[in-house]
């Protein structure tokens, strides 16, 4: 299967689970809500353009408002981490290392201290964001970080869920061309 057609189930399979799946899971607690949709961001290439990058994560995160009905509350996370994701990259993995042998990143490519940081690194980001734009009040700040640190906590446990079921092996850049 091509990169591209991948990418394109991955990106319909993610819209469609967080829409009539996770979204439909009543509220666990005040400070809990399930997000596995920004997963796909954090999936694509390593090689993929900054500019197509941006392009994608604000089309996805538009896909997803659109169904949601809140037109830009999920499109301005995603342009964030997309934003932010090469130079956490580039900060977390030696450029001699494994990034220049494997397409993307996960546990296999990166290892799982780095893939690790970096998924949560992103999640926390992508959660801060969100829970801002949705609050959109400073006054009670331990209610803030509360449901930062509740949705993030589910997040990474649906993510490592996600990366046990779905075991993605790694596959490696060719000099083939």
């Amino acid at each position: 299967m091509t990169s591209l057609l991948k990418n394109i189930i991955r990106f319909i399979l993610f819209i469609l689970v967080q829409v009539y799946v996770l979204d439909k899971v009543p509220p666990l607690h005040q400070f809990i809500v399930p997000y596995l949709y920004f997963l796909f961001i954090l999936w694509l290439p390593f090689t993929i353009n900054r500019v197509l990058l941006l392009a994608i994560a604000f089309a996805f995160g538009l896909s997803l408002d659109y169904f949601t009905g809140t037109l830009g509350l999920h499109a301005a996370p995603c342009v964030l981490i997309a934003y932010l994701r090469p130079f956490i990259l580039n900060f977390i993995i030696r450029q001699e290392s494994n990034e220049l042998s494997y397409t993307d990143p996960s546990i296999k490519s990166m290892g799982f201290t780095l893939y690790a940081l970096y998924v949560a690194l992103l999640t926390f980001i992508h959660h801060l964001y969100l829970v801002v734009i949705e609050w959109l009040q400073f006054g009670d700040v331990l209610y803030l970080l509360g449901k930062v640190m509740g949705t993030t906590a589910i997040s990474l446990l649906l993510i490592g869920i996600t990366e046990m079921l779905l075991y993605r092996k790694g596959t490696f850049k060719t000099n083939a061309g």
